[in-house]
Protein backbone atom coordinates (compact mmCIF):
# COMPACT_ATOMS: atom_id res chain seq x y z
CA UNK A 1 0.00 0.00 0.00
CA UNK A 2 1.19 3.51 -0.47
CA UNK A 3 2.92 4.86 2.64
CA UNK A 4 0.79 8.48 2.16
CA UNK A 5 -2.61 6.24 2.25
CA UNK A 6 -1.49 3.87 4.72
CA UNK A 7 -0.50 6.52 7.50
CA UNK A 8 -3.55 8.49 6.63
CA UNK A 9 -5.91 5.23 7.12
CA UNK A 10 -4.09 4.28 10.16
CA UNK A 11 -4.36 7.86 11.24
CA UNK A 12 -8.45 7.61 10.66
CA UNK A 13 -8.45 4.41 12.40
CA UNK A 14 -7.21 6.16 15.70
CA UNK A 15 -9.39 8.72 15.28
CA UNK A 16 -12.24 6.55 15.51
CA UNK A 17 -10.85 4.75 18.44
CA UNK A 18 -10.67 8.32 19.87
CA UNK A 19 -14.28 9.11 19.08
CA UNK A 20 -15.69 5.97 20.58
CA UNK A 21 -14.14 6.21 23.61
CA UNK A 22 -15.49 9.43 24.25
CA UNK A 23 -18.81 8.22 23.66
CA UNK A 24 -18.13 5.25 26.32
CA UNK A 25 -16.96 8.50 28.47
CA UNK A 26 -19.71 10.58 27.99
CA UNK A 27 -22.34 7.49 28.41
CA UNK A 28 -20.68 6.98 31.79
CA UNK A 29 -20.33 10.80 33.52
CA UNK A 30 -22.76 10.26 36.07
CA UNK A 31 -21.89 6.19 36.89
CA UNK A 32 -20.72 5.88 40.37
CA UNK A 33 -17.01 5.02 40.46
CA UNK A 34 -16.43 4.90 36.76
CA UNK A 35 -12.78 6.00 35.30
CA UNK A 36 -12.24 7.60 32.27
CA UNK A 37 -10.71 5.79 29.31
CA UNK A 38 -8.08 7.18 27.53
CA UNK A 39 -7.06 6.12 23.83
CA UNK A 40 -3.87 6.44 22.81
CA UNK A 41 -1.67 5.98 19.29
CA UNK A 42 1.64 4.92 18.62
CA UNK A 43 3.22 7.90 16.49
CA UNK A 44 3.18 5.66 12.84
CA UNK A 45 5.89 8.31 10.98
CA UNK A 46 8.45 7.97 13.72
CA UNK A 47 8.48 3.89 13.22
CA UNK A 48 8.12 4.55 9.23
CA UNK A 49 11.47 6.98 9.28
CA UNK A 50 13.32 4.30 11.82
CA UNK A 51 12.71 1.63 9.85
CA UNK A 52 13.88 3.35 6.60
CA UNK A 53 17.08 4.97 8.81
CA UNK A 54 18.06 1.17 9.57
CA UNK A 55 18.18 -0.42 5.91
CA UNK A 56 20.30 0.68 2.75
CA UNK A 57 18.69 2.58 -0.45
CA UNK A 58 17.72 -0.68 -2.41
CA UNK A 59 16.06 -2.47 0.46
CA UNK A 60 13.56 0.60 1.38
CA UNK A 61 11.12 -0.18 -0.87
CA UNK A 62 10.72 -3.66 0.45
CA UNK A 63 9.76 -2.30 3.89
CA UNK A 64 6.43 -3.07 5.33
CA UNK A 65 4.16 -0.23 6.91
CA UNK A 66 4.17 -0.43 9.92
CA UNK A 67 0.98 -0.43 12.71
CA UNK A 68 0.37 2.17 14.94
CA UNK A 69 -1.29 0.37 17.75
CA UNK A 70 -4.08 1.64 19.23
CA UNK A 71 -4.03 1.46 22.82
CA UNK A 72 -6.41 1.69 25.83
CA UNK A 73 -6.01 2.55 29.75
CA UNK A 74 -7.86 4.54 32.48
CA UNK A 75 -7.73 7.83 34.00
CA UNK A 76 -6.58 6.72 37.71
CA UNK A 77 -8.07 9.98 39.58
CA UNK A 78 -10.15 10.14 42.29
CA UNK A 79 -13.81 11.10 41.82
CA UNK A 80 -15.78 13.93 43.89
CA UNK A 81 -17.16 11.89 46.64
CA UNK A 82 -21.47 12.13 46.81
CA UNK A 83 -23.49 11.68 49.68
CA UNK A 84 -26.13 9.40 50.17
CA UNK A 85 -26.91 8.98 53.96
CA UNK A 86 -27.03 4.90 53.07
CA UNK A 87 -25.41 2.60 55.65
CA UNK A 88 -24.27 0.24 52.59
CA UNK A 89 -23.14 2.71 50.23
CA UNK A 90 -19.53 3.23 50.60
CA UNK A 91 -16.52 5.26 48.77
CA UNK A 92 -12.65 4.99 48.66
CA UNK A 93 -11.03 8.39 48.81
CA UNK A 94 -8.19 7.23 48.01
CA UNK A 95 -6.18 4.40 46.33
CA UNK A 96 -7.65 0.68 45.87
CA UNK A 97 -10.43 -1.48 44.41
CA UNK A 98 -13.06 -3.27 46.30
CA UNK A 99 -13.09 -7.07 45.47
CA UNK A 100 -16.35 -8.77 44.29
CA UNK A 101 -17.10 -12.05 42.86
CA UNK A 102 -18.68 -12.50 39.75
CA UNK A 103 -19.71 -15.84 38.54
CA UNK A 104 -16.12 -15.81 36.21
CA UNK A 105 -13.96 -14.92 39.51
CA UNK A 106 -12.65 -12.34 41.56
CA UNK A 107 -12.76 -8.64 39.85
CA UNK A 108 -12.27 -5.00 40.99
CA UNK A 109 -14.30 -2.34 40.63
CA UNK A 110 -14.27 1.31 42.09
CA UNK A 111 -18.29 1.66 42.37
CA UNK A 112 -19.53 1.59 46.14
CA UNK A 113 -23.26 1.05 45.54
CA UNK A 114 -23.94 -1.48 47.90
CA UNK A 115 -27.33 -3.79 49.37
CA UNK A 116 -27.94 -6.64 51.52
CA UNK A 117 -29.60 -9.57 49.11
CA UNK A 118 -31.99 -12.18 50.56
CA UNK A 119 -29.57 -14.20 52.03
CA UNK A 120 -28.31 -11.57 54.05
CA UNK A 121 -24.44 -10.56 51.79
CA UNK A 122 -23.40 -7.27 51.14
CA UNK A 123 -23.40 -7.56 47.38
CA UNK A 124 -22.64 -4.79 44.64
CA UNK A 125 -26.08 -3.69 42.04
CA UNK A 126 -25.22 -6.55 40.27
CA UNK A 127 -25.36 -8.86 43.20
CA UNK A 128 -21.72 -9.93 43.09
CA UNK A 129 -20.73 -10.73 46.65
CA UNK A 130 -18.65 -7.78 47.98
CA UNK A 131 -14.95 -9.42 49.39
CA UNK A 132 -13.85 -8.82 52.96
CA UNK A 133 -10.61 -9.85 54.14
CA UNK A 134 -12.08 -13.15 55.44
CA UNK A 135 -14.27 -14.32 52.46
CA UNK A 136 -18.19 -12.95 52.21
CA UNK A 137 -19.63 -10.40 54.29
CA UNK A 138 -22.40 -10.76 56.37
CA UNK A 139 -23.22 -7.47 57.93
CA UNK A 140 -25.96 -8.65 60.02
CA UNK A 141 -27.64 -5.33 60.68
CA UNK A 142 -29.49 -3.23 58.79
CA UNK A 143 -27.12 -0.27 59.86
CA UNK A 144 -23.98 -1.45 60.38
CA UNK A 145 -20.11 1.30 61.10
CA UNK A 146 -17.80 1.08 58.76
CA UNK A 147 -15.18 2.69 59.66
CA UNK A 148 -12.03 4.80 57.45
CA UNK A 149 -10.15 1.50 57.35
CA UNK A 150 -13.42 -1.26 56.10
CA UNK A 151 -13.82 -2.51 59.63
CA UNK A 152 -17.81 -3.67 60.06
CA UNK A 153 -18.69 -3.05 63.03
CA UNK A 154 -22.26 -3.51 64.87
CA UNK A 155 -22.00 0.01 66.74
CA UNK A 156 -19.35 2.77 67.35
CA UNK A 157 -18.79 1.36 70.57
CA UNK A 158 -15.07 0.65 71.99
CA UNK A 159 -16.67 -2.94 72.65
CA UNK A 160 -18.39 -3.16 69.59
CA UNK A 161 -17.71 -6.49 67.82
CA UNK A 162 -16.25 -6.37 64.32
CA UNK A 163 -18.05 -8.34 61.96
CA UNK A 164 -15.81 -8.36 58.90
CA UNK A 165 -13.45 -6.21 57.54
CA UNK A 166 -14.07 -4.77 53.28
CA UNK A 167 -10.60 -6.30 51.14
CA UNK A 168 -9.26 -3.31 49.67
CA UNK A 169 -6.57 -4.09 46.95
CA UNK A 170 -4.64 -2.49 44.72
CA UNK A 171 -2.30 -2.94 41.42
CA UNK A 172 1.35 -2.09 40.02
CA UNK A 173 -0.42 -0.37 37.34
CA UNK A 174 -3.86 0.69 37.49
CA UNK A 175 -4.42 2.60 34.41
CA UNK A 176 -3.55 -0.40 32.59
CA UNK A 177 -5.97 -2.91 34.06
CA UNK A 178 -8.43 -4.75 31.35
CA UNK A 179 -12.05 -3.66 31.34
CA UNK A 180 -15.22 -5.59 32.17
CA UNK A 181 -18.68 -4.85 31.88
CA UNK A 182 -20.53 -2.99 34.61
CA UNK A 183 -18.01 -1.06 35.84
CA UNK A 184 -15.84 -3.49 36.65
CA UNK A 185 -11.74 -4.65 36.09
CA UNK A 186 -10.21 -7.69 35.18
CA UNK A 187 -7.25 -8.66 38.23
CA UNK A 188 -4.56 -6.74 37.10
CA UNK A 189 -0.59 -7.54 37.76
CA UNK A 190 1.19 -6.87 41.56
CA UNK A 191 -1.65 -7.19 43.19
CA UNK A 192 -1.77 -6.17 47.28
CA UNK A 193 -3.88 -5.71 49.94
CA UNK A 194 -4.00 -1.94 50.58
CA UNK A 195 -2.50 -1.53 54.71
CA UNK A 196 -5.44 -0.19 57.25
CA UNK A 197 -3.35 2.55 57.68
CA UNK A 198 -3.83 3.52 54.20
CA UNK A 199 -7.53 3.03 53.12
CA UNK A 200 -9.63 5.99 52.98
CA UNK A 201 -13.19 4.35 52.98
CA UNK A 202 -15.98 6.59 53.59
CA UNK A 203 -19.82 5.03 54.67
CA UNK A 204 -23.20 6.67 53.28
CA UNK A 205 -21.14 7.89 50.25
CA UNK A 206 -20.09 6.76 46.12
CA UNK A 207 -17.82 8.20 44.42
CA UNK A 208 -18.96 10.18 40.98
CA UNK A 209 -17.42 9.50 38.00
CA UNK A 210 -13.84 11.74 37.02
CA UNK A 211 -15.29 12.30 33.89
CA UNK A 212 -15.09 15.81 32.41
CA UNK A 213 -17.85 16.54 30.32
CA UNK A 214 -16.07 20.09 28.84
CA UNK A 215 -13.11 17.90 27.83
CA UNK A 216 -14.65 15.51 26.36
CA UNK A 217 -16.35 17.55 24.12
CA UNK A 218 -13.03 18.52 23.36
CA UNK A 219 -11.62 15.32 22.49
CA UNK A 220 -13.87 14.57 20.28
CA UNK A 221 -13.87 17.80 18.45
CA UNK A 222 -10.33 17.74 17.98
CA UNK A 223 -10.64 14.09 16.94
CA UNK A 224 -13.22 14.44 14.04
CA UNK A 225 -11.84 17.61 12.91
CA UNK A 226 -8.19 15.28 12.55
CA UNK A 227 -10.37 12.64 10.64
CA UNK A 228 -11.52 15.23 7.93
CA UNK A 229 -8.27 16.41 7.52
CA UNK A 230 -6.76 12.90 7.06
CA UNK A 231 -9.73 12.59 4.23
CA UNK A 232 -8.44 15.87 2.61
CA UNK A 233 -5.01 14.25 2.61
CA UNK A 234 -5.88 11.18 0.92
CA UNK A 235 -8.23 13.06 -1.28
CA UNK A 236 -5.52 15.61 -2.77
CA UNK A 237 -3.23 12.13 -3.10
CA UNK A 238 -5.89 10.49 -4.85
CA UNK A 239 -6.39 13.33 -7.31
CA UNK A 240 -2.69 14.10 -7.39
CA UNK A 241 -2.55 10.66 -8.44
CA UNK A 242 -5.03 10.38 -11.27
CA UNK A 243 -3.63 13.55 -12.90
CA UNK A 244 -0.45 12.02 -13.20
CA UNK A 245 -1.89 8.89 -14.69
CA UNK A 246 -4.00 10.90 -17.38
CA UNK A 247 -0.76 13.19 -18.25
CA UNK A 248 1.16 9.73 -18.22
CA UNK A 249 -1.46 8.59 -20.82
CA UNK A 250 -1.36 12.07 -22.62
CA UNK A 251 1.84 11.56 -23.87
Amino acid sequence: MNEILGISLQSMQGDMARVEQVAMNLANTLTPGYKRGITTQAPVVASFASQLGAMDATAADTIAMPLARIESTSDSRVGTLKFTGQPFDLALAGKGFFEVMTGDGPAYTRNGTFHVDARGRLVTDKGHAVMGTGGEITPGTASPVIDVTGAVRTSTAADATTLARIKVVEFDNATSMTRLSDGLFAPGTGMKPVADAEVQLRQGYVENSNVNSAREMTQLVTSMRHFETMQKVVQGWDDMLGNAIRKLGDN
